[in-house]
């Protein structure tokens, strides 16, 4: 099942309510919730009281994006704040502090995921992949909306794919980075099943017409 999950890095946060709004009636599965830190990345965007007011105002599964260094310090914080999943990097920190950050969120009840740069070989995922709810491929480089997608690591959603069903494990795939009705397709093909959209979706003039686009590619 493809589930579509529109960023809201590329809202308008002037009425960020009616935005989560019409992107739920429009059919969205997931909200997608970036954070940098300006450290890990080179900007900095929101964090947790936006998380945590977000929660309080719908019930749609939050997907945390946490581009953010050692976050094994925030990962608790960022599960009480109201996430469903806390996705992080595995290039932030050590192999130690990330096997413990996937530890802090799995004792919090809640899912986690793991996301590779476009740099970085999918194999890294591999020692963490059985405890994995979700895998996400960069597919332009983190840290800011509106890029051009790279077309170069379909080969890395294609490997993960494969080892995901290899193992027979229940891990979602993720691709995040200029998917749109074009390019939706091509990570679709490759095996992703979930798919993140910021400026694609917020951008265009009807929401529900661009999610049922993105998820019917």
């Amino acid at each position: 099942m493809i589930k579509i999950a529109p960023s809201i890095l590329s809202a308008d946060f002037t009425k960020l309510g009616k935005e989560i709004e019409e992107i739920r009636d429009g059919g969205a599965d997931y909200i997608h919730f970036d954070v940098m830190d300006g450290v890990f990345v080179p900007n900095i965007s929101i964090g947790i009281p936006v998380l945590s007011s977000v929660r309080k105002f719908t019930d749609m599964f939050l997907d945390v994006h946490l581009m953010i260094d050692k976050p094994v310090r925030y990962a608790e914080a960022f599960c009480k704040a109201g996430a469903d999943l806390v996705m992080f990097h595995v290039e932030a920190d050590s192999y130690q502090n990330i096997s413990e950050a996937i530890d802090i969120v799995k004792a919090n009840g809640k899912k986690v995921g793991l996301s590779v740069k476009p740099k970085t070989p999918a194999e890294v995922l591999y020692p963490f992949i059985d405890r994995l709810d979700m895998a996400l491929v960069m597919t332009v480089e983190p840290g800011f909306g509106g890029q051009k997608f790279m077309h170069d690591q379909l080969p890395k959603i294609i490997e993960l794919r494969r080892e995901i069903d290899r193992r027979g494990i229940e891990c979602e795939l993720e691709v995040d980075g200029g998917v749109d009705p074009v390019t939706a397709k091509l990570v679709k093909d490759a095996g992703a099943n979930v798919l993140v959209a910021g400026s694609a979706v917020f951008k265009s003039p009807d929401r529900a017409a661009q999610i049922a686009a993105i998820r019917n590619a």
